[in-house]
């Protein structure tokens, strides 16, 4: 996302006398070391990137008079909050902030006016809405047979260039080696693929080269492809304010797209809880001439998180170990007790007791022996 707020910035201040850079991580620092050392108007930056430079001292934010925060509500969530904050440290106290996202709920909202001094609230469309522009639909369809129902979708309403989004990293992966072994060309894009995979999987699939990008909702905020056609959520995501992030990838500036939903019947709850917040009916499809497979092994109706890796690159499994009733054991018998023995004070005339026969002795008694500083009275002695 930031890589292409730069390209925007260089795109509309083309004839303009103001230099721009772009920081993130994942990628080498020396290269923006360089850049940092001539002035810069405009800086695009991710807040861990950012704070690395001013660890660095390559960076002086004394002089910022505005600071932007783009997809605020995920900005100030608890993942960045902290990040977010130490960056506002280092900004002087008179400055100009604006914050810009799709969604923006009551407990961002109440967390922003603790940041922002008597802030305005500027609404181009009703809060958590979906454009008109966008159609969107839903095809009720068990876990198992989603991926064969993808793929007929694609072939049989000849979608070009479609992004497919999944809960997780692993089912992004998982799906596009699918999707690639049935003819269909497509790449997985997420937090995991190192900076110069994202970049390469998604100029291919602007240029046309990829049927199909398969995202997670990591790449639903900033993912600004012209003219998208088409969206698909695999799996519906736990948070309803993410759907209107997915489904906005299509119908961008004034362009129409289309939105398909794949919902298992484990996935309503989520489904109810997206037309809650959009306020509206998504309308209930069939899919024409889809016949589901025979004999297809069931999936998962979701996955919560990738599961560890072993050794070898497969998921891990612990087996379920059969039940075994305990066998009934006589208790051990029990060291005989012990007189405390008096040798260590003055005076005392008892020895210590020997261990029973047939008992280990006991661990102080493998021990070498100190010697006592006061040897027992003999009886007759003064």
């Amino acid at each position: 996302m930031a890589a292409q707020v730069k390209e925007s910035v260089d795109t509309y201040g083309r004839h303009l006398p103001i230099t721009s850079m772009v920081m993130f991580g994942g990628v080498g620092i020396e290269p923006q070391v360089k850049a940092l050392r001539k002035p810069v108007d405009i800086l695009v930056a991710t807040p861990g990137r950012l704070l690395d430079h001013v660890g660095q001292r390559n960076v002086d934010l004394a002089g910022v008079e505005i600071l932007v925060l783009d997809e605020a509500d995920r900005m100030l969530d608890m993942g960045f909050i902290r990040d977010i904050r130490k960056v506002l440290a280092l900004l002087p106290r008179q400055r100009q902030n604006l914050l810009f996202s799709a969604t923006f709920s009551d407990e961002i909202r109440q967390l922003a006016d603790g940041l922002l001094h008597q802030p305005g609230y500027v609404e181009v469309a009703r809060r958590n809405t979906t454009t008109e522009l966008v159609d969107q639909s839903v095809h009720l369809v068990p876990q198992k047979h989603k991926r064969h129902l993808l793929s007929h979708l694609i072939r049989n309403r000849q979608w070009f260039q479609v992004l497919v989004f999944t809960r997780t990293k692993h089912g992004a992966n998982r799906l596009a080696e699918q999707l690639a072994r049935e003819g269909i060309g497509a790449a997985a894009i997420h937090g995991n693929k190192s900076q110069g995979a994202r970049t390469r999987a998604l100029a291919d699939f602007k240029s046309g080269k990829l049927q199909v990008l398969v995202a997670t909702d990591i790449a639903a905020r900033g993912l600004d492809i012209d003219q998208l056609p088409q969206v698909v959520n695999f799996e519906l995501p736990n948070v309803p304010e993410d759907y209107v992030h997915r489904i906005g990838r299509t119908g961008r500036a004034g362009a129409k797209g289309a939105a398909v939903s794949l919902v298992d019947r484990e996935e309503m709850k989520h489904l109810a809880a997206i037309e809650r917040l959009t306020r509206q009916k998504i309308a209930r499809v069939e899919a024409e001439g889809f016949v589901a497979p025979v004999g297809e092994p069931a999936e998962p109706a979701h996955e919560a998180r990738p599961q560890r890796r072993a050794r070898d690159g497969q998921p891990r499994r612990t087996p379920e170990r059969p039940h075994k009733p305990r066998k009934a054991t006589a208790p051990a018998p029990r060291h005989p007790e012990r007189p405390r023995s008096d040798e260590r004070t003055r005076g005392g005339n008892e020895q210590r007791r020997p261990e029973a026969a047939g008992n280990a002795p006991p661990r102080r008694a493998r021990d070498k022996q100190r010697p006592a500083l006061f040897a027992p009275r003999q009886p007759g002695t003064r």
